[in-house]
């Protein structure tokens, strides 16, 4: 113990004496810890980032990724480069590259996909508890870490939102540049087979929102073309799919213009926690229940956040910014109250993450870091 730690010890003894022994203790462990606490406390009620090895190789467009329950595998695309006659580097071709995270030992490890076509955008990865399904606009492909081998898959199930289901991955929506689509398409990797998904009342989307709740796929769109111009009334802002019964029903249409611009959501395990940009930023925080068919709105969240990915962990919603890459926040639903996580020790572009059970991990084609939340 210090020696200013000790006068002040000896001073709450007497103010013990005069308020009362528990609000002197109760004053004394905060000003301990505060000053004498080991890095192993403070870390208990202020979590902070850990960085993470260096990977084996760096994965250059958007990567995806899944965790598998023992680790992340990170899939994408890597850039081929060649040096021409004044010695600049430049890109002869880019090919498929993976690798995965092992948390427990804090080991990376290179896999060998197939090189895969000349060109892909990006790709949307689910976990199926057997294998990796990537879908990508023009090449999708399967991977299984306990036998460590790739099968290509014959089409993908869109480029909007894909979710796993227990039993089928189901894409819907998508779309590039001046395109925006409004149809889905289900594949079950036991049969490997394809199904078309019923056609759904909701306005086209290239960037729908949604979860899988556990037996229905909530799709929220903002009902704007890829031109911005607003779709008519008649398409539905937001949808819930039934893959038992191949059916769809509309939902009410979230509060105007909350999601303008897009967001992100999760599932909380009860309701659709959603978090819209109705301007340059996110601003509205929302919650809709499945089962009552209602919206409500949420504490408004903190200001100038773009918000990449969001993850229900621990009791708690976890937002996370992209291009600013260094952002993040928690919302309580407890308190209804939104509190700052620590900066993101995290550099580079097209960052990916993944929620462990325990941890979050973030990484970019630079560096990455992962966080343990404190557990309420």
């Amino acid at each position: 113990m210090s020696a200013a730690t000790e006068r002040l010890v000896k001073k709450l003894v007497v103010v013990a004496t005069i308020a009362g022994l528990g609000s002197a203790l109760a004053f004394l462990l905060v000003a301990c810890g505060s000053g004498g606490s080991s890095p192993a406390e403070r870390s208990a009620s202020a979590p902070v980032w850990l960085a993470l090895p260096a990977a084996p190789i760096k994965i250059d467009t958007r990567p995806t990724s899944v965790w598998t329950g023992d680790r992340m595998i990170v899939f994408g695309r890597r850039n081929v480069t060649a040096l021409d006659s004044r010695g600049a580097p430049y890109v002869v071709k880019s090919v498929d590259s993976a690798e995965s995270y092992d948390p427990s030992s804090r080991t990376w490890t290179r896999l060998s996909p197939p090189a895969g076509p000349g060109y892909v955008p990006e790709y949307h990865a689910v976990w199926t508890g057997k294998e990796m399904l990537a879908f990508g606009a023009f090449h999708s492909v399967a991977y299984n870490p306990g036998t460590g081998t790739w099968r290509p898959l014959s089409k993908s199930v869109g480029g909007g939102i894909v979710v796993w289901t227990g039993r089928e991955a189901i894409g819907w929506g998508g779309g590039c540049c001046g395109d925006a689509w409004g149809d889905g398409l289900a594949y079950n990797p036991t049969t490997n087979s394809y199904r078309h998904v019923a056609h759904s009342p909701l306005a086209p989307s290239q960037g729908p929102l949604g979860a899988w709740t556990g037996r229905e796929l909530v799709v929220v769109v903002n009902g704007y073309s890829p031109e911005g111009k607003l779709y008519s009334s008649s398409l539905a802002r937001a949808a819930a799919y039934d893959p038992a019964t191949d059916k769809w029903r509309r939902l009410p249409a979230p509060p105007a213009p909350a999601l303008r611009y897009g967001g992100v959501s999760a599932w909380d395990g009860h309701e659709l926690l959603v978090l819209g940009r109705s301007g340059l930023r996110a601003d509205t925080a929302l919650a809709f229940d499945p089962s009552t068919n209602r919206w409500r709105r949420l504490a408004r969240p903190p200001a100038a956040l773009n918000p990449l990915g969001a993850y229900w962990a621990g009791g708690r919603l976890l937002v996370l910014g992209g291009q600013e890459s260094v952002r993040a926040f928690a919302y309580d639903p407890k308190t209804n109250r939104w509190s700052t996580l620590p900066r993101i020790p995290v550099q580079g572009t097209g960052q990916t993450i993944a929620w462990t059970g325990r941890q979050l991990i973030v990484w970019s084609n630079a560096n990455g870091a992962a966080l343990t939340p404190v557990r309420r």
